[in-house]
């Protein structure tokens, strides 16, 4: 069998973390390996790759055969790229400047990609913040509003009990002094 460049599986359940590793097509996917390339992080937004080039393309000049996933990554990282290019220039298709400075200009158009991506997310996870305490806010106004009102319902009707029981206690009290002079006569 030939050698897979394939990932395996590292961290904790619901909390993957990967080896981009180099392994026999016959070995387990966490088993025996002959050579560590990398590691991938799903986890992050966007997602993070840290692969030895250099190694994973010659591994791919060797035959090596990536899983699909695998394949990916290498395309996200250029490795693919980079192999294209010294395609052609083993077979004298372009010279090794012209498929360098191919592969500079890849390579910083996509560095400039991620980082407005890395900024966009940014960008939105503050926005959603902003809108998360302006909301908490206006239910925070409409909480303390209710209950200001319902304070001063209860004042109100505190008040209107207090006079009532004046306007009683003074219409008592005439009564009572009437009885007590009526008593005395």
């Amino acid at each position: 069998m030939p050698a897979r460049i394939r990932l395996q599986r590292h961290g904790k359940k619901g909390q993957p973390f990967y080896h981009i590793v180099v392994a026999d097509g016959r070995a387990p996917r966490d088993g025996r390996f002959i050579e560590k390339l990398g590691t991938y992080n799903p986890m992050t937004n966007p997602a993070e790759i840290v692969l030895n080039e250099n190694k994973a393309c010659e591994w791919l000049k060797n035959g090596a055969q990536p899983s699909t996933t695998c394949r990916r990554i290498l395309s996200y990282k250029g490795v693919l790229l980079k192999r294209h290019l010294q395609i052609g220039v083993e077979k004298g298709a372009i010279s090794q400047e012209q498929a360098d400075v191919k592969f500079n200009e890849w390579k910083q158009a996509k560095e400039t990609k991620i980082a407005n991506k890395k900024s966009e997310i940014a960008n939105n996870d503050r926005n959603e913040a902003k809108a998360r305490m302006e909301a908490e806010k206006k239910a925070n106004e409409t909480k303390a509003a209710a209950i200001d009102a319902k304070r001063r319902a209860a004042a109100e009707a505190e008040a209107a009990a207090k006079a009532e029981a004046e306007a009683t206690a003074e219409g008592e009290a005439p009564a009572a002094e009437e009885t007590t002079e009526n008593a005395e006569a």
